[in-house]
């Protein structure tokens, strides 16, 4: 079908001229989408992740160790054989010393983000660990606190960046990002692909040819405390589209967002059961490549999320930038207006903002602090 062909039904089901005041949508990552997509105009290439199938990761429990391959571990447990751990604790992540044979990833952000430095001994004690992958760079903090996604893939970078600067550039493959999914399911699938995108373009001003390894985690921004059974669904949602994106670790956080109980976190966990072993987008690599909306996006945040970068080096880096206050007061600056969206309704929330709709009790501004990168949910306001 031709444009004007599409254009002329579209025209006659809405019974205007003006289709686009009615097809075109705002979002507040200044990404253009359009109603009607006939090609693509830069197809990519296939981007690869590192594992061959994605881990599904659960949270450590003995119930679950005859059935789950890789945990997320906060206290020690001796005796885990054969299986895929992921660190988080830094006491457990200094006493261990794994075999060689073993699986073992460090998720201890090195970066203290209110001190705004690395952790100089830390690191070097991680480097010195026979781990998988040895420093965690962790952006998920920065999701919940409300950044855009070109910020938050921006500032991976330009922490990363930090990193080979210190420790030079044979750490970009001891790294491990980890990520946390938002709402906007298409959106967030094309921006675990334009990481890899932008990622491989940094490792190549090094001479080196990487794809970064991302865990990838349920977002605790969307989810409300009353609202069980909606955050479950949108949790799930999150975990498709970090598997289609090519997520090399998925974990879902507890949809119970003020407790944590054992059949809940056995839930959570099989969700990505049912996601990997039914669906199977577990194991393919890059599915959503060939979409024309998907790749149009995927270039779009790969594009603004390199400029991003670019603006932070420029102007110092990320610690500088964190020292001045600056990305803090960027990143304020977007939340509260998607804060503010939340509450005219412009991102719909079920059960908090739509079905049925609560009264504000909050405002944007009390909720956000413009010195401080802090995780807020949207229902907060309404809570």
């Amino acid at each position: 079908m031709s444009n004007t062909a599409w254009e002329n039904l579209v025209k006659k089901q809405l019974k205007t001229e003006d289709i686009y005041a009615v097809l075109n949508k705002e979002n507040l990552e200044g990404i253009s989408v359009k109603p009607f997509y006939d090609e693509i105009q830069q197809p990519l290439v296939n981007l690869p992740k590192v594992e061959e199938n994605t881990h599904l990761v659960a949270r450590y429990h003995e119930s679950l160790e005859e059935d789950v391959y890789a945990f997320l571990l906060d206290h020690n447990v001796e005796n885990l054989v054969q299986k895929t751990i992921f660190i988080n604790n830094i006491d457990l992540a200094g006493h261990i010393s794994p075999k060689e044979e073993d699986q073992y990833f460090s998720m201890i952000d090195v970066f203290d983000e209110k001190e705004t430095v690395i952790n100089d001994q830390l690191v070097k004690e991680l480097l010195a660990k026979q781990f998988r992958r040895n420093i965690c760079v962790d952006i998920s903090l920065h999701q919940n606190a409300g950044a855009a996604i070109y910020q938050q893939l921006g500032i991976a970078l330009a922490k990363a960046k930090e990193l080979i600067e210190a420790y030079g550039s044979e750490i970009l493959n001891k790294l491990i990002f980890r990520i946390a999914m938002g709402t906007n399911y298409f959106f967030e699938m094309a921006k675990l692909r334009a990481f890899k995108i932008i990622f491989n373009q940094l490792s190549k001003e090094y001479d080196a040819d990487e794809i970064p390894y991302i865990f990838a985690e349920t977002s605790l921004r969307n989810k409300a405390v009353a609202d069980n059974e909606n955050n479950l669904i949108r949790s799930t949602l999150e975990l498709a589209s970090a598997m289609i994106g090519g997520a090399d670790a998925v974990f879902s956080n507890n949809y119970l967002v003020d407790r944590s109980t054992e059949n809940s976190e056995e839930i959570s966990f099989k969700q990505q059961i049912v996601l990997a072993y039914e669906s199977i987008i577990n194991v393919f690599e890059d599915a959503s490549n060939g979409s024309y909306f998907v790749e149009d996006i995927t270039r779009q945040i790969a594009e603004k999320s390199w400029a991003y970068f670019i603006e932070i080096e420029e102007a110092g880096g990320y610690l500088e930038l964190m020292k001045q206050g600056i990305i803090q007061k960027q990143i304020y600056q977007h939340a509260v207006e998607e804060q503010k969206w939340v509450e005219e309704g412009k991102i719909k929330l079920i059960g908090v903002n739509l079905y049925p709709k609560s009264e504000v009790k909050k405002s944007a501004e009390e909720l956000y602090s413009e010195s401080e990168i802090k995780p807020v949910r949207w229902a907060q306001m309404f809570e």
